[in-house]
């Protein structure tokens, strides 16, 4: 079997800085020594807290490289956002998308929304470590869009949910005019979400299939918020799990 990515000896005197900032060059995307040094240093505080708590199955250097830090910065350099947009990262688990992103773009201002309180307190930790400036709340996506209902520029989330109950978790968040941008797998059918999007004051705009570094392939779904969201959504967890839209 063909192995991408090169071991620490094969890469030699490249560095891991510099395999990072490569990586990122590949996908067009340039970034500083400075960037990157901030990114291996989260790569090892992620690795060192996954031991006492679940952050990730992936672990390899080359591997988080790629699927972690390029896959959580390469879809937002294909949608135009205005410097200083807000976003919201429900679902962040271990910060990805967010903060590779506000590592890459720190004029935007992001709030990462997580359930689990251990989560949450390594987001804060990775956070002061890696000079990130960021808004970590713990708490529920249904519960949080009560108190910033369209509140948001952009929301995103990362592989947390079918699209259809993801919507309902994320477009409530969006300021009519704002955007939904969800990253998901090539398995996913965007369009099957249709009706549920347009419930929620969303339309599809775009849906973008491309490869990562490693040629994986990922799917961005880009929605537009066109209307104000219902003020009976998002529902509790029960009915959203229960009937989905």
């Amino acid at each position: 079997m063909y192995l991408y990515f090169l071991s620490g000896l094969e890469r030699g005197n490249m560095g891991n800085t510099e395999f990072i900032i490569q990586e990122f060059k590949k996908c067009d995307i340039d970034i500083t020594s400075d960037m990157a040094e901030r990114l291996y240093k989260l790569y090892s505080f992620m690795v060192e807290y996954n031991e006492k708590v679940n952050l990730t199955a992936i672990t390899e250097f080359e591997e988080v490289t790629v699927k972690h830090f390029v896959d959580s910065v390469l879809p937002f350099f294909m949608v135009d956002i205005d410097k200083g947009s807000t976003f919201i990262d429900v679902g962040t688990g271990a910060g990805f998308p967010s903060l590779p992103l506000l590592m890459v773009r720190p004029d935007l201002k992001g709030t990462l929304l997580e359930a689990l309180n251990k989560r949450c307190v390594y987001l804060e930790k990775a956070c002061e470590l890696c000079g990130i400036t960021a808004k970590i709340v713990h708490g529920r996506a249904e519960e949080y869009a009560k108190e910033k209902r369209e509140q948001f520029d952009i929301a995103t989330a990362r592989a947390v949910a079918n699209m259809n109950t993801l919507s309902e978790y994320c477009i409530p968040f969006v300021k009519v005019g704002g955007r939904f941008i969800a990253l998901k797998s090539v398995s996913e059918d965007i369009n099957a979400s249709k009706t549920a999007i347009s419930t929620l004051g969303g339309k599809i705009s775009g849906i973008i299939d491309y490869n990562l570094p490693n040629g994986d392939n990922r799917r961005l779904a880009i929605i537009d918020k066109i209307k104000a969201t219902p003020t009976k959504y998002p529902r509790n967890s029960g009915m959203i799990k229960k009937k989905p839209l």
